[in-house]
């Protein structure tokens, strides 16, 4: 049976989500930054544990507040901006910010926090993976790595991984880690390696 796991990339401007998801794709990466202006949907395959599971990768463009619970008067809900649209249904989040940016370290602290308030009860085993980008710039961060380290797993709970979009360094880790988590929430004797594969439907396929 083919699972499909939904997978949503928020961050705000500039912090290299797009170029994250393309090298896990294509292992590709450009140096002119193009801004997400729109929700981009990729359909990669995965093989886990001898079982094949779709991705849905949603690459979100930076949102001013994440979408609350429709049942909320006067709330915001996911389907009045089609930038939102599915949001609130992932299975897993990747946070991403620029280990150079303090500000946008700001911007997933804040969208954590509000993922965490407007969730529907019931999904708050939702992992939640913070990433810092752009390791390759190690020279120019702002926040300690322990510090962050140390905030991100002790006090939110959450996984965390530092990796380079430009380098292809930890991203393939990043994907393994998220989809463990995954599995571990659904099925606790989950194990997993991981090793790519040649493609499997529109994008590449991952034995994981």
């Amino acid at each position: 049976m083919v699972a499909t796991f939904k997978i949503a990339v928020l961050g705000a401007q500039g912090v290299g989500k797009s170029a994250i998801v393309r090298q896990f794709l294509y292992n590709e990466f450009s140096e002119v930054c193009v801004p997400t202006t729109a929700r981009r949907v990729s359909l990669p395959a995965v093989v886990m544990n001898g079982h094949v599971h779709d991705l849905q990768i949603m690459d979100f463009p930076p949102i001013t507040a994440f979408p609350v619970n429709t049942l909320q008067v006067g709330a915001h809900p996911e389907w009045a901006d089609v930038c939102c649209r599915g949001l609130r249904s992932v299975h897993a989040y990747i946070l991403v910010y620029d280990i150079c940016c303090f500000d946008s370290f700001e911007y997933i602290k804040t969208i954590r926090q509000q993922i965490l308030e407007t969730r529907v009860i019931g999904t708050s085993e939702t992992p939640i993976i913070i990433v810092g980008n752009k390791r390759d710039l190690q020279r120019g961060r702002v926040i300690p790595r322990w510090n962050v380290s140390n905030l991100v797993k002790k006090t939110w709970k959450c996984g965390y991984i530092e990796c380079s979009a430009k380098y292809n360094w930890h991203i393939l880790l990043l994907f393994s880690e998220l989809l463990k988590s995954v599995g571990c929430a659904r099925c606790k004797h989950v194990h997993t390696t991981i090793r790519f594969q040649g493609a499997l439907r529109r994008n590449r396929c991952t034995i994981m």
